[in-house]
């Protein structure tokens, strides 16, 4: 059980699952702990039961490992933005997200695509947590070279690159504001203010 004095445990208004309230996304990563490949096979198992429509799965996964594959590890970290790339290089494993926009069978446009490959990402970020990983995913990062260090063919697209490890010391992080975020409470926006009731903009829970 993740100590509930930490900053980055979500204090909810309502009871929820403790791997939801102990997810979060550090920058800062534990450069000394691999991760074993069992557990990452444990991360793909969960991704794997994810829905989707016509149970097309149509989302894939590169895994670029510190050690095993460091010319491609530092490849990929060149496809990062500047701010990104200086606290990335840390983790011991780097995958990037491939979405599949089109449906295999019927060879038409899968308009949820997105939506699904979000879904398996947010079941594989979910078993980390509960395996004692850490994840975060980043959007900075440059689609053309990520589809080209990692081969991706066409008519997948590069969707994210997300970081995997175990969480560091915020100390190590080279920018006062990485520093300060890891930090810092998380919070959310009042449920509310996100979910309505009958029509858009009534509180849900208002009538």
């Amino acid at each position: 059980m993740t100590d509930p004095s930490h900053p980055k445990i979500a204090r909810p208004d309502h009871d929820i699952l403790e791997v939801i309230r102990n997810r979060w996304s550090p920058r800062a990563f534990d450069p000394s702990r691999d991760v074993p490949r069992s557990d990452l096979e444990r991360l793909f198992e969960a991704a794997r039961w994810a829905p989707s429509s016509l149970n097309e799965q149509p989302w894939r996964f590169v895994v670029i490992d510190r050690r095993r594959t460091a010319d491609v590890f530092d490849a990929l970290l060149q496809s990062l933005t500047p701010r990104n790339r200086a606290w990335a290089s840390a983790a011991p494993a780097l995958v990037l997200v491939a979405v599949r926009l089109k449906h295999e069978r019927l060879d038409v446009d899968n308009s949820h695509a997105w939506y699904d490959a979000g879904q398996a990402v947010g079941f594989l970020t979910l078993q980390a947590t509960a395996t004692g990983l850490s994840i975060r995913q980043m959007q900075g990062f440059d689609a053309d070279i990520a589809r080209r260090v990692c081969d991706v063919p066409t008519p997948f697209e590069p969707a994210v690159v997300m970081a995997i490890g175990h969480a560091g010391d915020p100390e190590a992080l080279t920018t006062p504001a990485h520093r300060d975020a890891e930090r810092a409470p998380r919070i959310r926006r009042a449920i509310g203010e996100s979910v309505f009731e009958g029509k858009w903009g009534t509180p849900w829970g208002a009538v």
